[in-house]
C-alpha cells in the first residue's frame, strides 16, 4: 500500500493497488509461516497479474464464462447477488491495522439487505464502506455482526436504494459441501472485473490456516480446493451447479500453489437466522483451541483402542479427532484440560466435528458442561463453565493522550497462549508511542498505579494533569517475561479529550462518549542540579563546555512539511544562559508546531518554545525559562574567527547512546555541500551551505556536538542534516557536518538583544564553479584574477543551480535565472557562501552576473522568509493540507495552488480514493481553490457522507480528477493555525461525529461547535 514517502510515479495509478487486499498469509501445517505479515498488510498473497489460464474473466455476456449450459444458467443467477465491497477500517483495533481495501460479498437476505463476507473484511474495529452491485449501483453498508473467532461477518444495506435491478439472494447450503463437488468462486478481481474461478473440493477436514501474527480463524475445519483466487476475492461465494452457496472464500497459499481455503457455512447460517429474527448471536467458549489430528497421531497421544473402535463405529467416515492445542491460563479449562488431550465426548455425546462442538458451546453460555478427554490412555472427566465469547471480544476502546486502548482480546490471548486480561495498546501513538514495535503492548501500570483492565486504566488517566511526566510499566505480548519501564509526557492539550468509542451493531457505527476533560498542568517549580564532571577526558575545555549542553526532546503532534518523524531527540547548546536561549539542528526541531522538553544536567526537565527557525542554514533557536533552573548552566562562547582547513580542534559530541565523547582531531575540509533533496516527499533541507568535516570516526556517530578551541571557544556546531529517503531501505539519511559559528553571529546577536530576525533571502540554490569552468562560461580574465586575489584558498564563484518556483505574479524580470554566475552583490565580490549573507537585510540587491557569456547588471529582489514556514494546516478526509512549504517551492517549477497534500493516513477516505501526498488541489466541485481559505469554504458546503469532486495536479504537472465521499463521523475536519501572536490553535468543525482517525499522533476528534478551540503555546 502507498504510504507517505513511497516513490511517486509520473502518472496517477489506480487508487487501490493489488497489494491493498486484506492479506491472508498462510502458515504451513508444520507452522513456520510462509510469509510474514506486517501491520501495513503489504505482503498479500494475492497477485493481480495472475495467469489468465487460472481463471475465466466474465465477458459482457456472463453465460460465455461457463463451460456447460447448466453452469451458464447458474452463473447468470449468481452474479446478480455478488457485490464488490470497498471499505476502510478507520483505525487500528485488536489484530487489525487501519487499511483501505476492497473485497467481495454476496446477498443472503434480499428483503432485509444482509450481505455475507469475511470477518477480516468487516474487521474487529470501526468500519466505513459501500458496495457495488453487478449493474454498478452503489449503496452504503454497515456491519451488523462480526464473529469473534470465525472468518465471517454480515453487512447491512438498504434494499430500497437499489432502483435499477431486482435484488436477489443466495441460499446457504453448508450440507452440500462434499468432496468431489465441482464449484465456482464468483468474486471481485481487484475491483476491476468479475472473475469466475473453477475448482473441485478436495478436503473438508483441513485445520483452519494460520496467517501469522494477525487475525486467524480457529476451532473450525476448512474446505480445501484448487481455485487460484486472487486479491479482492475474499468473501466470494463458493457455489455448486445449482447456484447454492456451499462455502465462503477466505484465503489461500502464499507459495504459488493454486490452493484455496473456504469457510464452511454452518455457523454463518446460524448467525444469519438469529439476526433475521432479532435475536442475539450467542457464542460460548472454554478458552481452548482445538485442532483436528488423524487417528494415528491420536493413538500416540494416548487414544485407547476401545475409544477408537467406538468412534470409528459411530462415525465411519471420520479419520481423526479434536485435540487440545492451546489451553489459556486462567480460563475455564485451565488446570482441567491440558495440551494434547483428545476430546471424546461433551455432555455424553461423542464428538468428532467442530460444528457440533460450537453448537453445544453456543447453546450453553454461562452454563456447565461435562467433557471427557483421553490423556495418556486414561479417561479424564471435567466439568467446565462455558464463558461468553462476546464478553472477551473488545467492543469498545478509549482514546487518550494520542493513544488508543482496549481490553486484551481472546484473539490476541489465544495467539500467544496468555490470559485474557490486561490493557492492550491498539494504537501506540502520541504520549504512548513506545520504542521498537508499534503494536502488541500491554499496559501494566501508569503513574505507579496498577491498570488490570480498561476501566482501571481510565480511572488512572483521568486523574493525571496535562504535561505531567509519569512512569509507565508495560510488557509485550510476545515477551511477558520482560517488564519495560519508561517515563511518558502526558499530552492533554493537543488531544485534550478522553473519549470512549463503543460499537453499535444497530447503526453499524461506533458511538463516542466523552469521559473526562483534561486537568490543567501543574505549575513548574525551580529545581536544582549539578553537572557531571568529565575530568577523565583530559581536556579542560571539554569539561567546561558540557555545562552548555542540554538534551532536547521534540514531540510533533501533527506531521507537516513532509517531516517523517513524530518525535526527535538530540542535543542543543546554550548560547545565553541568562535568557535561556539554545541553538539546535532543524533535524531535531523542524517546525514550531511541537512540544519541546529540555533536560539540563541530566536532572532537570523544563518546557521550551521555538523562538526562531533559520530558513536555509539548518538551525533553530529555542528558549526555556532560566528561572526554573538552579544549575551552573554556562553560555557557550562562540568564536568570531572562522576555523581553517587543517587546523587542530577538539571534537566533542554525543553518540548514539546519548553519551558525551571527546577526541582531538583536525579539520579535513571546509567545502560547499549540497544536501540531497527528497523527491518523494519534499521536506526541509539546508542549502547554500559551507560544511566542515573532521578526521575522526566519532563524527559519523554523533549527530550533535561542537568543535572547540583550546581556550574553550566553540568554533563550529556539529549538526545533523536531514537528507533523502533511500529507495531500497526506505530509511531517511542524515548527514553529520560542522557549521562555523561566525556565520551565526549576526542573527544570534539580534535574537539575544530581543529582536526576532526578519530575514530576506535569494530564492535560489547555488553550486560552486571553478575558474576553468568559469572561463568557458564567459567570465573574463580580469574577474578570474580578482577571484584569486579575494580568496587565496579556494578560487571559486557561484552558479545558480535551481530557482524556486515563481510567485503568483510570475518571475521578476530582474530575477536570477538558472545558469547565472554571480560575480558581485552590492559591489561585493562573492567567493564564499558566507558572503551571501548580505541578502538577509536588503529588499533588493545590485547584482553583477554572467548570463550566457555576457555580463549583466540586475536589481535582484529578495523574498521575505516570514511566509516560508507553515502557519496553517487542515486535516480533511484523512489528509493534511497546507500551503506548499519551502522545500516544495525549491523542487517544483510551477505552483498549481496553495492547497498542498502533505500527508495522508491509512484507513481514510483519502486513502480509499487515491488522494496522496505531493498532490495539489486546484478545485472542489469545479469551484477553484487557489488558497487554503477558499478550499475550507468550499469543503464546508459538502454534506457528510456525500460525494464531491476534486481537481488535482500531481507534483509532475499531470492533472486528474478525484471523486471522494466525506466522512465526518470518523474523520472530522480539523484546523491548526497560528494566531496574531504566533500561538498555534486547534479548531474542529462542528459535526455530529467525534472521530477516531489517527493522524501523526493527533486524534482528529473534537466535540464542539464551530468556535471550539484551544490555545497551545508552540
Amino acid at each position: 500500500m502507498t504510504t507517505n514517502g513511497d516513490a511517486r510515479g509520473k502518472r496517477k495509478k489506480s487508487p487501490i493497488k493489488g497489494l491493498d487486499r486484506p492479506a491472508k498469509i498462510l502458515k504451513h501445517d508444520s507452522y513456520p509461516p510462509a510469509t510474514e505479515i506486517d501491520q501495513s498488510l503489504e505482503e498479500s498473497i494475492y497477485n493481480m497479474d495472475s495467469d489468465p489460464e487460472d481463471h475465466i474473466s466474465l465477458p459482457p455476456n456472463p453465460a460465455m464464462a461457463a463451460n456447460s449450459v447448466e453452469w451458464q444458467e447458474t452463473i447468470e443467477k449468481v452474479v446478480r447477488n455478488v457485490v464488490s465491497i470497498r471499505f476502510c477500517q478507520t483505525c487500528s483495533f485488536d489484530t487489525d491495522s487501519s487499511i483501505s481495501s476492497e473485497a467481495t460479498g454476496f446477498v443472503v437476505d434480499a428483503q432485509k439487505g444482509y450481505i455475507l463476507t469475511n470477518r477480516h473484511v468487516v474487521g474487529a474495529g470501526p468500519f466505513w464502506g459501500f458496495c457495488i452491485f453487478d449493474n454498478h449501483e452503489e449503496v452504503d453498508v454497515h456491519p451488523v455482526y462480526r464473529d469473534p473467532v470465525h472468518d465471517f461477518g454480515i453487512l447491512r444495506f438498504d434494499p430500497k436504494a437499489i432502483k435499477y435491478m431486482k435484488v436477489e439472494e443466495l441460499a446457504l447450503r453448508p450440507d452440500l459441501a462434499k468432496v468431489g463437488v465441482e464449484i465456482r468462486v464468483v468474486g471481485n478481481d481487484a475491483g476491476e472485473k468479475l472473475s469466475i474461478l473453477s475448482g473441485v473440493i478436495s478436503r473438508l477436514d483441513r485445520n483452519a490456516p494460520e496467517y501469522g501474527e494477525g487475525y486467524s480463524d480457529f476451532n473450525t475445519n476448512y474446505i480445501q480446493a484448487a481455485a487460484a483466487a486472487s486479491g479482492g476475492s475474499s468473501g466470494s461465494p463458493v457455489v455448486n451447479i445449482n447456484g447454492h452457496a456451499i462455502a465462503l472464500q477466505a484465503g489461500g497459499r502464499s507459495d504459488g500453489a493454486a490452493t484455496d481455503y473456504f469457510l464452511p457455512l454452518d455457523r454463518p447460517l446460524r448467525a444469519l437466522e438469529c439476526i433475521r429474527i432479532g435475536e442475539a448471536v450467542s457464542r460460548g467458549t472454554i478458552q481452548t483451541q482445538w485442532v483436528i489430528k488423524p487417528f494415528d497421531e491420536c493413538r500416540r497421544l494416548g487414544l485407547s483402542p476401545d475409544w477408537e473402535s467406538a468412534i470409528r463405529k459411530g462415525f465411519p467416515k471420520e479419520t481423526g479427532l479434536l485435540v487440545a492445542e492451546v489451553v489459556l491460563p486462567e480460563g475455564p479449562a485451565d488446570n482441567k484440560l491440558e495440551e494434547g488431550d483428545v476430546l471424546i465426548s461433551v455432555n455424553d455425546e461423542l464428538l468428532t466435528q467442530f460444528a457440533r462442538l460450537d453448537a453445544i458451546l453456543d447453546s450453553n453460555v454461562d452454563q456447565k458442561i461435562n467433557i471427557v478427554v483421553q490423556r495418556g490412555g486414561n479417561d479424564v472427566k471435567v466439568e467446565l463453565l462455558v464463558g461468553d465469547l462476546h464478553a472477551i471480544t473488545p467492543d469498545r476502546f478509549v482514546t487518550v493522550a494520542g493513544g488508543s486502548f482496549h481490553n486484551l482480546s481472546y484473539q490476541q490471548a489465544r495467539l500467544y497462549a496468555i490470559p485474557v486480561k490486561g490493557v492492550y495498546v491498539c494504537e501506540a501513538a502520541g504520549s504512548f508511542r513506545f520504542e521498537s514495535s508499534d503494536a502488541g503492548w500491554l499496559i501494566e501500570s501508569v503513574d505507579q498505579k496498577k491498570t488490570p483492565d480498561l476501566d482501571a486504566f481510565i480511572e488512572v488517566m483521568s486523574k493525571i494533569p496535562d504535561r505531567a511526566r509519569v512512569v509507565v510499566h508495560y510488557k509485550h505480548v510476545r515477551d511477558l517475561h520482560t517488564l519495560n519501564t519508561c517515563i511518558v509526557h502526558i499530552d492533554r492539550h493537543w488531544t485534550d479529550k478522553m473519549r470512549m468509542a463503543v460499537r453499535n451493531d444497530d447503526t453499524g457505527l461506533w458511538d463516542f462518549v466523552e469521559l473526562a476533560g483534561p486537568l490543567p498542568a501543574e505549575p513548574a517549580v525551580r529545581s536544582k542540579a549539578h553537572f557531571a564532571r568529565l575530568d577523565t577526558f583530559g581536556h579542560p575545555a571539554a569539561v567546561d563546555v558540557i555545562r552548555s549542553f542540554v538534551r532536547i526532546s521534540c514531540a510533533l503532534p501533527l506531521k507537516i512539511d513532509g517531516f517523517p518523524r513524530a518525535r526527535k531527540v538530540g542535543f542543543g547548546i546554550v548560547i545565553n544562559a541568562e535568557k535561556g536561549l539554545v541553538i539546535a539542528s532543524r533535524s531535531i526541531v523542524p517546525f514550531d508546531l511541537c512540544d519541546l522538553s529540555l533536560t539540563i544536567a541530566e536532572t532537570i526537565i523544563v518546557e521550551a518554545k521555538v523562538v526562531f527557525l533559520h530558513p536555509i542554514a539548518n538551525y533553530a533557536v529555542i528558549q526555556y525559562d532560566p528561572g526554573l533552573v538552579d544549575a551552573p548552566v554556562k553560555s557557550a562562547t562562540l568564536a568570531k574567527e572562522t576555523i581553517k582547513q587543517g587546523a587542530p580542534t577538539l571534537f566533542m559530541g554525543f553518540n548514539q547512546n546519548l553519551r558525551p565523547v571527546v577526541t582531538p582531531t583536525t579539520v579535513t575540509d571546509i567545502t560547499t555541500v549540497a544536501i540531497p533533496s527528497n523527491p518523494t516527499a519534499p521536506r526541509y533541507r539546508a542549502i547554500n551551505l559551507d560544511a566542515i568535516t573532521v578526521d575522526t570516526n566519532l563524527s559519523g556517530q554523533c549527530s550533535s556536538g561542537v568543535l572547540i578551541r583550546e581556550d574553550g571557544a566553540v568554533e563550529a556546531l556539529w549538526l545533523s542534516y536531514l537528507g533523502e529517503r533511500t529507495a531500497h531501505t526506505q530509511k531517511d539519511v542524515e548527514y553529520h557536518l560542522g557549521l562555523a559559528t561566525p556565520t551565526l553571529l549576526p542573527v544570534l546577536d539580534q535574537i539575544q538583544s530581543g529582536v526576532k530576525p526578519s530575514l530576506r533571502i535569494l530564492n535560489v540554490e547555488t553550486n560552486t564553479v571553478q575558474m576553468s569552468q568559469c572561463r568557458i562560461m564567459g567570465v573574463s580574465e580580469s574577474w578570474i584574477s580578482k577571484v584569486a586575489e579575494a580568496n587565496s584558498i579556494r578560487h571559486q564563484l557561484f552558479m545558480v543551480r535551481k530557482v524556486d518556483c515563481a510567485p503568483a505574479g510570475g518571475y521578476d524580470s530582474q530575477a536570477l535565472q538558472e545558469g547565472d554566475i554571480i560575480l558581485t552583490l552590492n559591489d561585493q565580490l562573492i567567493t564564499r557562501l558566507s558572503e551571501l549573507d548580505i541578502m538577509y537585510n536588503h529588499e533588493y540587491l545590485d547584482a553583477l552576473i554572467v548570463r550566457r557569456g555576457e555580463e549583466l547588471t540586475l536589481r535582484v529582489p529578495t523574498i521575505p522568509t516570514v511566509d516560508l514556514e507553515t502557519s496553517r494546516a487542515v486535516i480533511f478526509c484523512g489528509v493534511v493540507l497546507h500551503a506548499p512549504h519551502h522545500a516544495v517551492r525549491q523542487q517544483i517549477s510551477k505552483l498549481h495552488s496553495e492547497v498542498y497534500v502533505s500527508l495522508r493516513t491509512r484507513g481514510s477516505p483519502a486513502y480509499q480514493y487515491g488522494l496522496g501526498p505531493t498532490n495539489f488541489i486546484t478545485a472542489l466541485n469545479d469551484q477553484p481553490t487557489p488558497t487554503l481559505e477558499k478550499f475550507i469554504k468550499e469543503a464546508e458546503k459538502v454534506k457528510d457522507n456525500e460525494y464531491f469532486r476534486l481537481r488535482v495536479v500531481t507534483f509532475d504537472n499531470v492533472p486528474w480528477v478525484c471523486t471522494m465521499k466525506k466522512c465526518e463521523h470518523y474523520f472530522p475536519t480539523v484546523e491548526f493555525a497560528k494566531d496574531s501572536e504566533g500561538i498555534w490553535r486547534k479548531k474542529v468543525s462542528g459535526s455530529e461525529g467525534d472521530g477516531i482517525g489517527g493522524m501523526g499522533g493527533v486524534v482528529v476528534a473534537e466535540e464542539g461547535g464551530e468556535g471550539a478551540e484551544e490555545a497551545v503555546d508552540g
